[in-house]
């Protein structure tokens, strides 16, 4: 059936009759995104929001999504999307509870110094589709029903070619197009690690008898059964073998239970099947040439946990505004080389505590059993739980900016502030993706002007004690830049020494 392809701007050297077929024609955009899950959904709102022409190529004819896939979203990526002003989008559909967990310990993290002290259990298909309205009203347009299955890199720019016969002219090309990226393997980056020593299905489907419930280690693996909102039973079971690849069907998913549990329970009617591995791998570059990639597509890791679609988000929130910058010629493209050395270092600890926690769940045997009773014990001390919880969600992530203040590098804290006599949140001013300079000291005490066009320079009062996560209670600063992400890049001493450099570092050479 025909496809309706989004307007945008048709380049002038496309020659000859067939140019005329949009199948044939070339469309310019700064920024192309292969993939429209939720890192590159998320990677398209950032760009839009700072003006730039950002569009996204996606194999779907729309945003529906078979298969639970990721659960929720933990405390740092609640935070994020309030720093754009639509985290009660989210807020108002899942719900909230205590997500964070390692190894299937639970970790309270209610205690910790965060607006968003809590994860929000809510389906990937929810989160997607939520993110997908969102980019729409940012006038983002999608290329449905198309991949990208190539791409041509010159001095100006790249030439994207699609399933379907189009080609698109870009700055750029990010792909988010999951853990098989064509994007990554055709830009030649190779995506190191391990290979699965396990593998698990996942289902959700109706059983004429009561299963189970509840979870159970044994010597194949580990196994859950549990009841959905809808009534059906949603099933976790480890294979017995690694031989079987591809997609799962129902009797791939009763042979796994009869297995384990000796019966499949007559499961019947599955509303969809899903396989997962425990390999774990990595990209070694995030970058080649004006190819980037973020999400599934720069690391893959087992399910556990719940951080990969959230690892996916931070990853665009870092690169959106920096690749913004490069593109719109106020920031050299070395400015790209720090969105891999931030980045790349989250990701390998998310694959190493994934490991971790596969290795202490992995079988049912006794010595495995009495490390995940020690481990359980100690997370459930103070110090353990609340570092561990920080980890898990998001919140201690830390990247190096050098020495100097306690915040430099971290996530700026949601501060209530008062603008003017009145009342505000911090996340507020950075609901338009730009960076901030906020002063708590003296008024109108610094020449922000040659950046006016990419921070926005206030004077605040804030009372009270500031405290990060996994650091405590910290020193009270007179005034702090922090970039579009929420990262903070500089905090005043005695002096605005080092101010222009940190302007200049993250967000251009001063206008003239």
């Amino acid at each position: 059936m025909p496809v309706l392809l989004p307007t945008s701007r048709t380049r002038g050297h496309a020659k000859g009759a067939g140019a005329r077929h949009a199948q044939h024609q070339v469309k310019d955009h700064a920024v192309v995104i292969a993939g429209a899950g939720p890192t590159g959904l998320m990677l398209a709102a950032e760009l839009a929001l700072a003006h730039v022409d950002v569009a996204v190529v996606e194999r779907r004819a729309d945003q529906e999504l078979t298969g639970t896939r990721a659960g929720g979203l933990h405390a740092r990526s609640i935070e994020i999307l309030d720093q754009r002003g639509v985290a009660d989008r989210f807020l108002r559909e899942g719900q909230i509870t205590q997500l964070a967990g390692f190894a299937w310990t639970r970790l309270d993290i209610s205690d910790l110094p965060t607006r968003h002290a809590y994860g929000l259990a809510l389906r990937q298909s929810h989160i997607e589709r939520i993110l997908a309205d969102w980019v729409s009203e940012l006038a983002v347009p999608i290329y449905r029903n198309r991949e990208v299955t190539g791409f041509a890199q010159d001095e100006t720019g790249i030439d994207v070619t699609l399933s379907g016969g189009e080609t698109l002219r870009a700055n750029y090309l990010v792909g988010c197009d999951g853990g098989r990226s064509l994007v990554r393997k055709a830009a030649g980056i190779d995506f190191i690690g391990t290979g699965p020593t396990l593998s698990n299905l996942m289902a959700e489907v109706e059983m004429r008898v009561e299963p189970e419930w509840g979870l159970r280690h044994d010597a194949l693996g580990f196994h859950g059964l549990s009841k959905t909102e809808s009534g059906r039973v949603l099933v976790v079971v480890t294979e017995a073998t690694l031989d079987r690849t591809g997609a799962p069907g129902p009797r791939d998913l009763s042979e796994a239970l009869v297995a384990v549990y000796g019966t499949d329970f007559g499961l019947h009617s599955p509303s969809w099947i899903s396989r997962f591995t425990d390999a774990a791998r990595q990209a070694v570059s995030y970058r080649s040439g004006r190819v980037l990639i973020a999400g599934d597509a720069a690391h893959i890791h087992h399910s556990v946990g719940g951080q990969g679609l959230n690892t996916g988000l931070h990853d665009a929130v870092n690169l959106g505004w920096k690749l913004a910058q490069v593109v719109k010629g106020l920031s050299p493209e070395t400015l790209l080389d720090t969105y891999h050395a931030e980045r790349h270092p989250v990701a390998a600890r998310v694959l190493r505590n994934t490991m971790a926690q596969i290795a202490l769940l992995r079988r049912g045997e006794d010595g495995l059993k009495a490390a995940r009773e020690i481990v359980s014990e100690l997370l459930g001390m103070d110090e353990p739980r609340k570092r561990f919880g920080a980890m898990m969600s998001g919140l201690d992530v830390h990247y190096d900016l050098g020495k100097g203040h306690a915040l430099l590098g971290r996530r700026i804290p949601d501060l209530d502030l008062t603008l003017e006599g009145r009342p505000l949140r911090l996340f507020t001013l950075l609901h338009d993706a730009r960076g901030l300079l906020f002063n708590l000291g003296e008024k109108n005490s610094f020449d922000t002007a040659p950046w006016a066009d990419r921070i926005k320079t206030v004077d605040v009062k804030h009372e009270g004690a500031w405290e990060l996560p996994n650091v405590g209670q910290v020193a009270v600063p007179s005034a702090v830049l922090v970039r579009p992400d929420g990262h903070v890049a500089w905090v005043r001493d005695q002096s605005h020494h080092g101010l222009a450099d940190a302007l200049t570092r993250w967000f251009g050479a001063p206008a003239a």
